[in-house]
């Protein structure tokens, strides 16, 4: 790519190309980038702004695929779906080791109330959940409609909730979100979710929570390093359950995300109309 990259006045990526500042060094003609998904962290959005480059990303695509990927893994963490899987691959019928617990009844705490937290909301809302969320820029309407209960902040958020899924944006402040102080001030036997980014979460701590039992068990889609290097403290350890970054892997969602990729880009370059913009200061240049 960077060998053909003084070529190119636009560019779709997915989640494994980084546009670093020696991309955008060769980068010598680029205009736009669209992001193919909705996480640009990949993407150096100072060097874009700064070099009156537009990126846009394809927020709405993969909305479901993630949702419902949250409430598999929630599932298959509150029934031990694949532990009990596992063991009878190995030819055992055990049934009193994978008690489950029921979600009715249970409360959920959603950390980020954008368009995924809302759908996962939804069809918590339908398990018979009591859902409450916490995110300082939530759309307040939208989210009380649901039937989902704003609070004022993450502590409140922690001391009720007995399943916590996050759909907070990698940010320098959502850093390690949940480390051993902010576990500390969770229920004892708290279940966490994350089909989000991988740097919300301290893997250490919450390792050392689940070896503990502060934490019955996690449920992780995303990781702070991908693939995971060998000897993570939460690969393997019993109570946790993973898959390799799904939560958009559905053909639906792969395909609407690219036609909105695509169309995005199209537009951007030969009709300069801008949607989905994740880095709107560069709209003044």
């Amino acid at each position: 790519l960077l060998k053909v990259a003084d070529q190119v006045d636009g560019l779709i990526i997915r989640s494994a190309t980084t546009v670093d500042a020696e991309m955008f060094a060769a980068l010598s003609n680029i205009k736009a980038i669209a992001r193919a998904g909705v996480g640009v962290d990949n993407v150096d959005l100072d060097i874009a702004t700064e070099r009156g480059v537009i990126v846009m990303n394809a927020p709405d695509g993969n909305t479901i695929a993630t949702a419902e990927h949250t409430m598999a893994e929630m599932l298959a963490l509150a029934r031990h779906i694949p532990q009990a899987y596992a063991s009878m691959k190995d030819g055992k019928w055990d049934r009193n080791t994978f008690m489950g617990t029921e979600l009715r009844g249970k409360t959920l705490g959603v950390v980020g109330i954008g368009r995924v937290g809302q759908a996962v909301a939804k069809r918590a809302l339908a398990f018979e959940m009591t859902v409450i969320a916490y995110d300082p820029y939530a759309n307040v309407d939208a989210v009380k409609k649901l039937g989902v209960g704003l609070v004022s902040s993450l502590d409140e958020l922690f001391a009720q909730a007995d399943y916590i899924t996050l759909h907070a944006v990698a940010t320098p402040e959502t850093r390690n979100l949940i480390n051993a102080a902010n576990i500390a001030k969770m229920k004892d036997g708290v279940r966490i979710i994350n089909v989000a980014r991988g740097t919300l979460i301290d893997e250490a701590a919450l390792a050392e929570a689940v070896k503990s039992g502060k934490v019955a068990g996690a449920a992780l889609d995303v990781y702070a390093e991908e693939p995971p290097a060998a000897g993570n403290p939460l690969i393997g350890l019993p109570g946790v359950v993973h898959t390799p970054h799904l939560g958009a892997s559905t053909l639906e969602a792969q395909n609407e995300v690219a036609i909105q990729a695509v169309n995005n880009l199209l537009d951007a370059l030969l009709k300069k109309e801008y949607r989905n913009v994740v880095n709107p200061a560069v709209l003044g240049k």
